[in-house]
């Protein structure tokens, strides 16, 4: 079973259907929508400020969710996607959002609905990524905007993720 810790006397809180890997880690004053699933060796912690995840989002092997001392919580929006080795840190992440693998979100961004960070992108404090946007690099900067065809892949994506914690169901308990 999952590491799930109380800090302070505040324990985590989830909601149905959620799957978590049991060497993921889970402390504090976290919240966690339906239908979520917390990959292997994931890491989320409301130890000094607030997780707040919506519902049918996945959070993938390795990423880091965390948040900054009497600054900013981390908020985390429906249907998203924060993928391997990902850390989003004290951040606004709205609807549909796909965070690639290794990107690094820092305190103060907000990533709007419908957006893309890509593989390794490190979006910066207090960077504001439009609605519909692609970034990408070091500094993460406006690549392109999402076209219809890709933005299917919030959906696919953050549904496919509750279809491969199925598979694990069947030998591990359900919170």
């Amino acid at each position: 079973m999952a590491l799930i810790k109380s800090v302070k006397g505040i324990a985590p809180k989830f909601g149905v259907n959620c799957w978590l890997a049991e060497n993921s880690t889970v402390v504090g004053d976290v919240t966690i929508g339906e239908n979520c699933t917390i990959w292997f060796n994931a890491v989320i912690r409301g130890d000094v400020n607030s997780v707040v995840i919506g519902n049918n989002s996945n959070v993938q092997d390795g990423a880091i969710i965390h948040c900054t001392y009497q600054k900013t919580k981390t908020v985390i929006g429906d249907y998203v996607s924060i993928a391997h080795n990902a850390i989003v840190h004290g951040c606004t992440i709205e609807d549909r959002v796909l965070i690639g693998m290794g990107a690094i979100i820092m305190d103060g961004a907000i990533v709007e609905s419908g957006s893309i960070i890509a593989a390794g992108a490190i979006v910066t404090q207090n960077t504001r990524v439009p609605a519909g946007s692609i970034y990408a690099g070091n500094p993460a900067k406006l690549l392109k905007n999402v076209s219809e065809e890709a933005s299917e892949v919030f959906m696919r994506t953050a549904n496919n993720y509750i279809m491969y914690a199925g598979w694990f169901k069947e030998s591990q308990e359900t919170i």
